[in-house]
C-alpha cells in the first residue's frame, strides 16, 4: 500500500476529510490523495498558497507569524487550521519550505516544515532533506502522507 493509501484509508477509517495547503510541493500532496481511488470520500480541496500574503490573506496566517519567515512550525500550523477551516475539513495538512535550487530567507534547501491540524489537535514536524529540487518535494510529500498517518492512526495518545 502506498503511503497516500495508508493516508486515505485512516481518513476513510475515521470518517473524516482533508484539505491541503501547500508551499513548495504546490499540490503535489492533493493529486497524490487524488491518485488513490475512491479519494473523493475523504478529499475536500486544497490551496496552493507559494507567496507569503496568500498564506495570510487566504489561509489566515498570522502576519507577524509569515514576516517572521514562512518556513517555521508556527507557518505550518496555522496554514493547516487555515486551510481546515476554509474548506471545512476534519483535517488539515500542510507543507511550506525551500525546495531549492537556492536557500531562502536565511534557510538552506531541503529546510521544510509539515503540520497537520486535527479536532483533536494539532502535530508538526521539521525535516531536513538532501538532493535536489524534486527530491526535496518528493520527499516532502511522501512525509506529509507519513504525518497524516501518525496523526490519526490507531498508535495515537
Amino acid at each position: 500500500m502506498s503511503d497516500a493509501e495508508c493516508a486515505v484509508a485512516v481518513l476513510r477509517a475515521r470518517g473524516w476529510t482533508l484539505a491541503t495547503a501547500e508551499s513548495l510541493t504546490a499540490g503535489r500532496v492533493a493529486a497524490a490523495v487524488a491518485d488513490v481511488p475512491g479519494c473523493s470520500d475523504v478529499l475536500r480541496g486544497g490551496v496552493v498558497a507559494y507567496q507569503a500574503d496568500v498564506k495570510v490573506d487566504l489561509l489566515h496566517v498570522p502576519s507577524r507569524d509569515a514576516a517572521a519567515g514562512v518556513v517555521s512550525r508556527a507557518v505550518a500550523e496555522a496554514m493547516a487550521s487555515g486551510v481546515r477551516r476554509r474548506l471545512r475539513a476534519d483535517v488539515g495538512v500542510a507543507t511550506t519550505g525551500v525546495a531549492g535550487p537556492e536557500p531562502h530567507a536565511g534557510e538552506p534547501v531541503g529546510s521544510v516544515w509539515i503540520a497537520v491540524s486535527t479536532p483533536e489537535g494539532s502535530v508538526s514536524e521539521h525535516l531536513n532533506l538532501k538532493g535536489d529540487r524534486e527530491s526535496v518535494r518528493a520527499g516532502t510529500v511522501q512525509a506529509a502522507m507519513a504525518l497524516i498517518v501518525r496523526a490519526l492512526g490507531p498508535t495515537r495518545e
